[in-house]
């Protein structure tokens, strides 16, 4: 019931739905790039991407000083189907602008 809580709680706001569209279309993503491509400080990126990452929908991987998100492989049917609903939304997702030297 915890992780139950916890996934639909990380899904009640509008910029985790998009930080979710937008690492699904493009692949692992630099947290700079992220950064860069919504117009917001590292460390309100950062607070968004943690509460994905424990509601079980991204991993992070890190390279040098870098951080890079993905959505978490394998993923239950549960998440897959909630990033499936996400994707009829109409959600205005930046565009990939890369900006990270590594």
């Amino acid at each position: 019931m915890k992780t139950f809580l916890q996934t639909i709680g990380a899904l009640n706001d509008e910029t985790r739905l998009t930080l979710l569209r937008f690492i699904e279309l493009n692949g692992a993503v630099c947290v700079c790039d992220i950064e860069t491509a919504f117009g917001m400080i590292q460390s309100r990126i950062s607070r968004h991407l943690k509460i994905l990452k424990e509601a079980g929908f991204l991993r992070v991987e890190r390279k040098g000083r870098w951080a890079y998100y993905s959505i978490r492989s394998p993923l239950d049917a549960f998440r897959q189907n909630v990033l499936k609903e996400i994707s009829y939304l109409e959600i205005e997702v930046p565009l990939l602008k890369s900006t990270c030297a590594g």
